[in-house]
């Protein structure tokens, strides 16, 4: 059996996530909580396995009371249902120690999923949230560009600069006319703020131009 602590600050979301999960085999309601200290006095004298939390509470909001919650009772598993799915609210939340977050309207069989993964010491996010994360770490990991001053157009011209080719082989290999390239590389320089080619090609290298 699942033990469930439930901590909103709306007792008609309470009651209807009682009926949830009481509806559900093998899950219990051991508890109710209206706001954060609640749920971390609750949590401390009734042992939930798990706790479900929603962030925005009076007295003490979920984030908080989830930070309290994993230094106090580790082995109770918080997931966050809130409306809240905003960078800043998922990973407070994750950074506070919570081991899923779900948004409010999750379906039966979502919500169900979140506590069978959670009951087995896994981390679990809706769906939305998982995009979310995913889409922050790609972002993060993501190698910044070189020169940001540079337009696609102009960076693509630098690479083949840094990679030893002349202003004809570039319009060639681009299918720009010369005087094209020529007003390219001009740019160029005043934007890196060089005086010649050989500068040029100099930074464009150190900054891993030049691959060809």
């Amino acid at each position: 059996m699942t033990r469930i602590l439930i901590a909103d600050d709306h007792a008609l979301l309470r009651s209807g996530l009682r009926a949830l999960f009481e509806s559900m085999e093998g899950m219990e309601v051991v508890g109710e909580a209206a706001n954060g200290h609640e749920a971390v006095e609750l949590a401390a004298q009734l042992e939930p396995d798990i706790v479900i939390m929603d962030i925005q509470m009076p007295e003490m909001d979920g984030i908080e009371a989830t930070r309290k919650l994993a230094s106090l009772r580790p082995a109770i598993a918080v997931i966050v249902v809130t409306m809240h799915e905003d960078d800043v609210s998922v990973f407070s939340a994750m950074r506070a120690g919570a081991r899923g977050y779900l948004l409010k309207g999750a379906e039966q069989n979502e919500v169900t999923r979140a506590i069978e993964a959670v009951s087995r010491g896994e981390a679990i996010f809706g769906p939305a949230i998982a995009t979310r994360i995913l889409k922050f770490f790609a972002a993060s990991h993501r190698p910044a560009e070189p020169f940001p001053q540079l337009t696609a157009r102009e960076a693509e011209i630098l690479d083949l600069i840094a990679s030893g080719l002349s202003n004809p082989e570039i319009a060639q290999r681009l299918f720009l006319s010369p005087k094209t390239v020529s007003n390219n590389v001009s740019l160029i320089f005043d934007k890196l703020q060089v005086a010649d080619r050989s500068k040029a090609i100099v930074r464009a290298r150190r900054a891993g131009m030049g691959g060809l």
